[in-house]
């Protein structure tokens, strides 16, 4: 079983590239909060529609001191394609080997339609300017996610 991070942990430190391969590190965003969430496989309709509810909230969460990165296995290219395709404006980071995804907890056993897989597990992560887990929520919807995260947070 993957191990789970809990509040006050600190949040595993990565750069991974961007939709463009332009590296991306959580360090950049020290001083901020972030939410870091996870996703199975750009351009699906469960994570498009989690992308896109991040992309329509995006100016409320800006504006409380939040910024939003996704990361998913997927390669840069379907990346780049899924952010020009949804109008994506935060970065969205590939992690194919899954390493950072591991990390968070974010990738192992899940339950798929009454099977047990190995997969990434849909996740979000709330970070402090501090780099130190806030909220870590696993195995959540991609319908309504992020609406009761901005409650949760207050945003």
């Amino acid at each position: 079983m993957t191990s789970r991070l809990k509040p006050g942990d600190p949040a595993p430190a990565f750069t991974l590239p961007d939709a463009d391969g332009n590296p991306v590190s959580l360090a950049d965003f020290r001083g901020r909060r972030v939410i870091l969430y996870a996703y199975p496989a750009a351009s699906t309709p469960g994570c498009t529609k989690q992308a896109c509810d991040f992309r329509d909230s995006l100016a409320e969460l800006n504006d409380a001191g939040m910024d939003v990165i996704g990361i998913s296995p997927d390669q840069p290219a379907k990346l780049a394609k899924f952010r020009d395709a949804e109008g994506l404006t935060f970065p969205l980071v590939s992690d194919p080997d899954k390493a950072v995804l591991t990390e968070y907890g974010a990738f192992g056993e899940k339950q798929m339609y009454g099977k047990t897989v190995t997969g990434v597990i849909r996740s979000t992560f709330v970070i402090d300017p501090e780099g130190k887990i806030e909220h870590a929520l696993y195995n959540v919807r991609a319908t309504g996610h992020v609406a009761k995260l901005r409650k949760d947070i207050n945003v």
